[in-house]
């Protein structure tokens, strides 16, 4: 097999009040365009190349979710089902098997132990 090489790309924040938040890390020197408070998803590049990404908290959707999740990029569309694979066969929680998703990526989810979700994904 392989070796693939699983790189942190992403860290997501769901947010109760993201005007609020998006205020905090500005004032922290982030940057956020100016009306990203009306989007239903917003995101900056940090130095180093992490994206860190907020989305409003959907008012239940998430109840026994975590707060966070970490988007991990798995090199290639193989990558994503075998890093998948490994991590469901290990008995953890696949929360979304591997797809090609609209927005360009090969795409999956699983939970960690604590109910994160790990975001799996390659650019097609």
């Amino acid at each position: 097999m392989n070796e693939i090489t699983v790189r942190m790309d992403a860290i997501g924040v769901s947010t109760t009040d993201l005007a609020a938040s998006l205020a905090f890390y500005r004032l922290l020197g982030l940057g956020f365009p100016e009306g990203a408070e009306q989007l239903p998803h917003v995101e900056t590049e940090l130095p180093g190349g992490i994206r860190l990404m907020f989305d409003p908290d959907r008012g239940g959707e998430d109840r026994g979710r975590g707060r966070i999740g970490l988007a991990f990029h798995c090199g290639d569309a193989a990558g994503v089902d075998a890093v998948y694979e490994r991590l469901t066969a290990a008995g953890h929680h696949g929360e979304l098997k591997p797809w090609n998703a609209d927005w360009g990526q090969r795409y999956a989810a699983v939970l960690d132990p604590d109910g994160n979700q790990i975001d799996l994904f390659a650019w097609l």
